[in-house]
């Protein structure tokens, strides 16, 4: 998989100022955004600033600035991780062979997405980045992506049908799932279970108006 943390994100701008060449710069980088991470899972992203960074991960603010030249791309190069490592976590969970239909699959990959949120540092606030309100607006919504890449996964094992009005449905559910997950996690630390429930069958639902569900 290409490395999203210092590749373009569908425009020529660059995440970061600096590509890590050496484990050591490897690891510096991971330091920044792992402090990065662990501000926003405390305060949100909107309050995040690049001292804090810096004092979070023990690191001069010269060395902030020698990798991102503002916030912004501290929080772009954060939600480019996020991305990556949801987007591996839920092409396994498509890829398990566990899953009998797509519909399973589907549904392990909901779990997936709310398993970050628990667990992944940040992810609650940030998510794949598309909450951040930057004008104008370039390239492709992250979550337009991620559902691009669920559904070519999930049409690719199970066969479904290579249908414009079915990739939409499946955008459309992964904004849905993003935005009731996102608010049943607003509150409560460990998602407020009927709404996970209710986002879970609403993401079915959608896809169901373009494709009929599996048996059970």
């Amino acid at each position: 998989m290409p490395d999203i943390l210092t590749e373009p994100r569908d425009h020529p701008t660059m995440l970061i100022r600096n590509e890590p060449m050496q484990a050591r710069s490897t690891a510096r980088l991971a330091a920044l955004l792992d402090a990065a991470a662990a501000v926003v899972a405390e305060i949100g992203y909107e309050r995040l600033t690049t001292a804090m960074v810096a004092e979070g991960a023990g690191a001069s603010i010269g060395t902030v600035y020698r990798y991102f030249p503002d916030r912004i791309a501290v929080l772009q190069s954060l939600a480019a991780r996020n991305e990556e490592r949801a987007t591996d976590r839920v092409l396994a969970a498509v890829d398990d062979p566990a899953h009998a239909d797509w519909l399973a699959a589907l549904s392990a990959s909901f779990d997936v997405f709310v398993g970050l949120f628990r667990t992944e540092p940040g992810f609650a606030s940030l998510r794949l980045g598309d909450v951040l309100d930057l004008r104008p607006a370039e390239g492709t919504p992250r979550n337009s992506v991620m559902a691009s890449a669920i559904f070519d996964a999930l049409a690719s094992r199970f066969g479904l049908p290579e249908e414009s009005e079915l990739r939409a449905a499946f955008e459309v559910a992964i904004e849905a799932t993003d935005a009731l997950v996102a608010r049943a996690f607003a509150r409560d630390a460990h998602g407020d279970a009927a709404r996970l429930d209710a986002a879970r069958r609403a993401v079915a639902a959608i896809i169901a108006e373009s494709l009929p569900l599996p048996p059970r």
